[in-house]
């Protein structure tokens, strides 16, 4: 089977983006033979001629469909299977999809359906004002901090929508857990026919961590006010105990004088795995929903416990009490007292990495990933989209 990936990598890299590398590979590793179109973040320039040309791509970008026609006339893939598509590439190559008569499918790293900005969240808090086409709204609150990108981004969702790129040229939708998959078939109206859930594979290592030696808290992502990296700082100044943020700067405004906290930067997926083997826990804060929880199962396979808001799809990526410790979301008083729990029973810190090492190998291995990507495939193959779907997207 060939099949065609299509993605726009960030300008700066992220789980979506490790992970449709990861669906690449074991895509090769299985024997399917690959193909890539894609587009990156980074070669547009720092500056508004940057921001214009990202706007006006991912409103339509006639260049990339171009190139996209060209790959499909050369490849001639049974599957294209796109990631993400903006700003450089655009969903209306779906559309072209659909008219050569090739089955596609994406995967939802984040709830673009449904959000403009895709995370459902403003200033500090849940945000579902632009659900069932209300993308005005991410302008009227700037939700981008910037009016220009608020602008643009709820446009290009509006034209996505109301051109229904989405929903009448996919014939299969994949998502990493069930959460994402009930907000899809509820809240975006799509058939869950069409929905199939296949996590992240996470590959378990030879090497598992020891928490009982672990000492310090570990927090690993972006810094931005989604992930709860504020949260987690409070907690840890209850608890009493020292942080570790891995993330994507040198330093976090949320730290203070007298803190035992400090960032660090990762190079690569080695130093990434060695910083979590020298934690007592890996903490996931987040104060959004989430779509799986990839660092939390990252942590699970080293043999490290982990600590997750009890929210969105994090609820399903951990077991409570038995991969990790779930927390109320944004209870700060909850978080440090689960972390003061963990902190303080070593042991049970390391029963729950055993746990986490269990579920991993259980539920994330990369080979029942694949087969459940190949069943997806073969879905889109045997019931391609044509026709126009019904479904309260559909509604301009």
């Amino acid at each position: 089977m060939k099949i065609l990936h299509a993605y726009n990598r960030h300008r700066g890299i992220g789980g979506a983006d490790n992970a449709w590398d990861e669906t690449i590979r074991i895509s090769r590793e299985g024997g399917l033979q690959v193909e890539e179109f894609f587009r990156n973040s980074r070669d547009l320039p720092p500056n508004l001629i940057g921001k214009a040309q990202a706007f006006f791509s991912g409103l339509y970008s006639k260049s990339a469909l171009k190139d996209f026609d060209r790959k499909l006339e050369a490849v001639r893939p049974d599957v294209v299977h796109a990631h993400e598509l903006y700003p450089l590439i655009s969903p209306w190559i779906l559309k072209r999809c659909v008219e050569k008569g090739i089955p596609a499918v994406i995967t939802c790293y984040d709830y673009r359906m449904t959000c403009p900005v895709v995370t459902h969240f403003h200033r500090g808090r849940l945000c579902l004002r632009c659900k069932d086409g209300k993308e005005w709204w991410a302008v009227i609150k700037n939700c981008r901090g910037h009016i220009f990108e608020s602008l643009a981004y709820g446009l290009r969702n509006w034209v996505a929508r109301t051109n229904r790129l989405f929903l009448d040229n996919i014939s299969q939708f994949i998502v990493l857990s069930d959460f994402p998959k009930q907000w899809l078939v509820n809240e975006a109206g799509i058939d869950p026919e069409r929905v199939s859930v296949n996590p992240c594979s996470v590959e378990l290592p030879e090497e598992s961590g020891d928490p009982t030696q672990g000492d310090y808290v570990a927090f690993a992502g972006r810094f931005v006010p989604e992930k709860g990296v504020e949260l987690l700082l409070e907690a840890a100044r209850i608890a009493k105990v020292p942080v570790k943020l891995a993330g994507d700067s040198p330093t976090h405004p949320a730290i203070r004088n007298g803190d035992s906290a400090e960032c660090v930067m990762i190079h690569g997926k080695e130093e990434l795995s060695k910083f979590y083997r020298g934690a007592r826990m890996v903490v996931v804060p987040s104060i959004w929903f989430e779509t799986f929880g990839l660092v939390a199962a990252e942590a699970m396979s080293h043999g490290i416990p982990v600590v997750v808001s009890r929210f969105g799809a994090l609820q399903s990526t951990v077991k409570d009490g038995v991969s990790g410790l779930l927390f109320e979301m944004n209870n700060v008083n909850d978080l440090a007292e689960k972390i003061s729990t963990l902190w303080n029973d070593p042991e049970l810190a390391k029963k729950l990495g055993e746990g986490g090492r269990r579920e991993v190998k259980e539920r994330f291995d990369p080979a029942m990933q694949f087969k459940q990507l190949m069943d997806v495939y073969e879905k889109a193959i045997a019931n391609p989209v044509g026709q126009k779907q019904r479904g309260s997207l559909t509604e301009a």
